[in-house]
């Protein structure tokens, strides 16, 4: 094949990028999910005293980053296409250390959402590392090496809310984001300095014109493209619509040391995710994207039910463990999925929409979980998220491509 030569400069730096990206990854990421302990104390302490204004406000703080995020996704997707995607992750390492040191001083909590805006709006880090691994790493190798980059993702989200347990007894709620945004700059750093992005072609008028085109144009088969940038939404939905729950719901379960007992809970999740995603990531690989991807959702979906009705934090932890085993599989599953069914010139930019999906699914989770569990209970959160899982499922039996071989090749 012609596309040789072109692969040469890409297999010349891309274990190297991986590694940078999994280590860049994993450090951004402990600094956003180390709030997720205290965010329901640093709301209070930010001046709101009521338990379902509290549970509400922290769905808000949450979510507010992934807003802001979902609608600049796919412009630093096209920019990265463009003018590189080491240049976006220099901007989004950068931004993050910035915005992240500024929420340690925030004084009310409309401030505080205001920064999480501000945090989506100018990051990113972990989602245009994807894009890099996924459009520099050869095809037959795609889903072990985004397998890898999860791994280091949710080595974070596993390591975030263990340190956010336990750093704030230790130095205060406010030097912890400072300390945070020290440690993204050191990814900042690492990102500039080490990785190796392959000299981009000049761009012809053809090239240009190309880009200017729809960038439907050029995919012969849409529906792929379609379902997988439906699902990732529902999905984040569907997870994320429990992280601000944890923290009340471990108070309702009387737990002891709430916010060490949250990180252990959130953590779970994380630490199955991380023993998973490169070995599902190579399972697919073999026996096909698509049939990982539905049978994940699946054991998801039945994990969800006995969640809702456990009574000690061990059984949650556990749960919570066995549940991050099938998510692990999911997101490097999806944008392999992706990145097989559309050209070159345009990965980047449907990536970056795949991102902004599930940007979109963070952001409604956490507003839908904090208004239905301080309303509503607990149990119809956990039951409710079994429910969208399991339609999920469903969705990617049906309309799974007739040959998904079609898609791996």
């Amino acid at each position: 094949m012609s596309a040789a030569p072109d692969l040469n400069p890409v297999e010349q730096h891309w274990q190297r990028n991986l590694a940078v990206c999994a280590l860049g990854s994993f450090t951004t990421i402990i600094a956003m999910t180390l709030l997720l302990p205290f965010l329901p104390l640093y709301v209070e302490q930010l001046g709101v005293s009521d338990p379902a204004e509290i549970a509400q406000w922290s769905g808000v703080a949450f979510g507010a980053t992934f807003l802001s995020a979902a609608f600049t996704a796919p412009l630093w997707g096209r920019l990265g296409d463009r003018y590189g995607r080491k240049l976006m992750l220099i901007r989004a390492s950068l931004g993050m250390a910035v915005a992240m040191s500024l929420i340690g001083l925030a004084e009310n909590v409309w401030q505080l959402v205001l920064l999480r805006l501000l945090a989506g709006l100018l990051g990113g880090y972990a989602s245009g590392a994807t894009i890099l691994v996924a459009t520099q790493t050869p095809k037959a190798r795609s889903g072990w090496a985004l397998g890898m980059l999860s791994s280091g993702i949710m080595a974070g989200n596993l390591a975030g809310p263990l340190i956010g347990g336990s750093l704030p007894p230790l130095i205060g709620i406010r030097n912890t984001f400072f300390l945070a945004g020290a440690a993204i700059f050191v990814t900042f750093l690492a990102t500039l300095f080490l990785m190796k992005e392959a000299p981009r072609p000049p761009r012809s008028k053809e090239h240009k014109a190309a880009a200017r085109a729809s960038v439907w144009a050029g995919i012969s088969d849409r529906r792929p493209v379609l379902i997988m940038l439906v699902v990732p939404s529902l999905l984040m939905f569907a997870v994320m619509s429990i992280e601000p729950i944890i923290t009340v719901y471990l108070i309702q379960l009387k737990a002891e040391q709430v916010t060490v007992a949250a990180g252990l809970v959130m953590s779970a999740t994380a630490l199955g995710s991380i023993i998973s995603a490169s070995r599902l990531g190579k399972l697919a690989d073999r026996i096909g994207h698509w049939t990982v991807v539905t049978g994940c959702l699946t054991v998801a979906s039945l994990l969800l039910i006995p969640q809702a009705f456990v009574t000690q934090e061990w059984q949650l932890v556990l749960l919570r463990f066995l549940m991050g085993l099938a998510l692990g599989g999911l997101l490097p599953c999806i944008a392999a999925i992706i990145r097989h069914a559309v050209p070159e010139n345009v990965a980047g930019r449907m990536l970056g929409y795949s991102t902004s999906s599930q940007y979109v699914g963070q952001v409604l989770g956490p507003l839908a979980g904090g208004f239905l569990g301080g309303h509503f209970g607990m149990r119809v959160v956990f039951l409710g998220t079994c429910v969208l899982l399991a339609a999920c499922a469903v969705a990617t039996w049906l309309f799974k491509p007739r040959s998904a071989l079609v898609i791996a090749e």
